[in-house]
């Protein structure tokens, strides 16, 4: 049933992206500056990730206590595609892969990026990770 839900997500998430709807601006190839608090929807409950600190062209976390060991570039295409440019906490371990990062940016809402990940067993889990107050 999660699987289901995911992989409908996913083709949602998708779908938004091949729109442009949420493309705002991404051609600085930046997301604006800030903790992203990730989450995912699981067998009816948010869990936490943890956060994911942006500054410029560099990222740490995702981080649920403490600080981050090291900071990270990162890349963002004109369609707000990100490619992470070191490892991403459990999004990257225990056999697990990223598949595809999304941002969305439309001015009426806090910025956001959607992660989809690929588990070992070959399932898909999307997480969102979204801008906390005002940075």
């Amino acid at each position: 049933m999660a699987s289901l839900i995911s992989r409908i997500f996913v083709g949602i998430v998708l779908l938004a992206a091949a729109t442009g709807d949420a493309r705002a601006d991404f051609s600085d190839g930046k997301m604006p500056d800030g903790t992203y608090h990730c989450e995912v929807y699981l067998l009816g409950m948010f869990l936490d990730l943890g956060d994911i600190t942006i500054k410029g062209n560099v990222y740490t976390g995702p981080v649920t206590f403490g600080t981050a060991p090291q900071a990270y570039n990162y890349q963002m295409n004109a369609n707000g595609e990100i490619s992470w440019l070191g490892p991403l906490g459990g999004y990257t371990a225990g056999g697990n892969a990223l598949s595809m990062t999304q941002a969305t940016l439309d001015g009426q809402n806090p910025p956001s990026f959607d992660i989809i990940m690929k588990q070992p067993d070959g399932a898909f889990t999307a997480s969102t990770c979204t801008r906390g107050g005002s940075q």
